[in-house]
């Protein structure tokens, strides 16, 4: 049964639903919708300009018309009367292909066709900063090794706890939460779920963090490198397929090396074939490849990958495999849009299921260290333009997610690198100015 809305608010006290969607740069869209109208809006949707959001739209499209899926309601922990919930993007009666949730929808049914769920867990890394984003809020958060630093987490408890407290409200499983390798970096962990409900609570934790984060006077910044010389803001995705039940791990096998069965290994060969593609999508701003190409942090290392190459319990490969029945892909970045981040890894692993791809060898050497060893394993894109062109050059993974959505993804995303080259830096200034 589909949940009624309006019943939803009458009974939670909401006078506010946030019909929200999320574009193809990972913006958060949406129209703050009196309780009184969400039961017409249920239905229909709410009316959006696309071409006013990051779509592939012009001026003289229809109306977009973002309809809430009733499934996904969020009552807001820190503003009980307002409720929040995923739409699915329409146009004229069809869903819109680009629409990134919509993308994922189509992946998460196509994977239940092939007797397949899958579910995720992700780690969505943060900085709490100044209001102005000029430098770390903490001005005592200077350790040259800050990870897991316990003065350095309480200081920052009042924001830490509230955020904890309303995903513990909200049936997350939160579990725990720490300072991060980072000065002024934090990391919030909750349990893994089915790839969409996995999605829409990295939405909404994005929008959560943001909101407590100024309800403080500070402000959260998921930026993959927002600091010189400080670890970057990851997102890895722990990786698990079920069967369409739930009950069974396809990928557990603890008879086999690292407890990964022959469907794990060839889903991980999907990854491993695509993953220069993959960075499109998992990789997606200018600022991303100062991280995952990072010279040595303060910290003494980056705790990103630059390398296709993947290992057991070694966090310094693209992929490691922490126990049996999962893995962990290292990839992604604080940017990653949480509905494509999902979409990409099922377009990957499903064409590595039909193709029994072969993972490859595993590494255990120290990838910081000795990375050099590895003779051939592919380098990742330098940048976001190198990448764009791996992703469309791999024409089965641009089908697996849809046409329709990357040719969309491509356009907006070679305007975005265009726009960055046309804009001067200092560092211009500074190498050749007196050539």
């Amino acid at each position: 049964m589909t949940l009624d809305l309006a019943a939803f608010a009458k009974d939670k006290g909401i006078k506010y639903f946030m019909i929200s969607y999320t574009d193809l740069f990972s913006g958060q869209r949406a129209k703050l919708v009196p309780a009184q109208a969400i039961a017409g809006m249920q239905e229909e949707g709410a009316g959006f300009a696309g071409f006013a959001t990051w779509l592939d739209m012009t001026p003289a499209h229809p109306d977009l018309f973002a309809v809430p899926d009733a499934s996904s309601v969020i009552q807001l922990p820190w503003k009980k009367d307002v409720a929040w919930v995923a739409a699915d993007c329409m146009m004229e009666g069809e869903l819109v292909g680009q629409a990134p949730r919509n993308v994922l929808k189509k992946l998460v049914k196509e994977a239940e066709a092939a007797g397949k769920r899958v579910k995720t867990g992700v780690e969505a890394e943060f900085f709490l900063i100044t209001a102005d984003g000029a430098k770390i809020s903490d001005e005592y958060d200077t350790a040259e090794k800050p990870c897991y630093d316990q003065q350095a987490v309480m200081r920052r408890y009042d924001v830490i706890s509230e955020i904890c407290d309303y995903m513990l409200e909200l049936g997350w499983g939160a579990y725990q939460n720490d300072h991060e390798d980072a000065n002024g970096q934090f990391e919030m962990n909750w349990e893994f779920d089915d790839a969409l409900k996995t999605a829409d609570k990295h939405s909404f934790f994005k929008f959560m963090v943001k909101s407590i984060a100024e309800k403080h006077g500070l402000r959260a910044t998921f930026m993959p490198k927002p600091f010189k010389g400080l670890t970057g803001n990851g997102c890895h995705c722990h990786i698990s397929v079920w069967s369409n039940d739930g009950k069974t791990n396809v990928f557990a096998d603890r008879e086999a090396e690292f407890g990964l069965s022959a469907e794990g290994k060839h889903f991980l060969g999907g990854i491993m074939k695509h993953a220069s593609s993959l960075a499109a999508i998992t990789n997606p701003t200018v600022n991303s490849y100062k991280r995952i190409n990072a010279p040595r942090t303060t910290s003494g290392a980056t705790w990103s990958p630059n390398t296709v190459t993947w290992t057991g319990n070694n966090r310094t490969h693209m992929v490691r495999v922490p126990g049996p029945g999962r893995f962990e892909l290292r990839l992604p970045d604080g940017a990653v849009n949480p509905y494509l981040l999902q979409a990409v890894i099922i377009a990957a692993g499903l064409d590595g299921l039909r193709s029994n791809a072969d993972s490859g060898p595993h590494h255990d050497i120290d990838m910081y260290a000795e990375g050099h060893l590895v003779k051939n394993a592919p380098r990742l894109p330098l940048n976001l333009l190198d990448a764009l062109r791996a992703y469309d050059e791999d024409e089965g993974l641009k089908q697996a997610i849809g046409s329709e959505f990357s040719e969309a993804y491509l356009k907006l995303k070679h305007q975005e690198w265009n726009a960055y080259c046309s804009h001067f830096t200092q560092w211009e200034r500074d190498s050749t100015l007196d050539i």
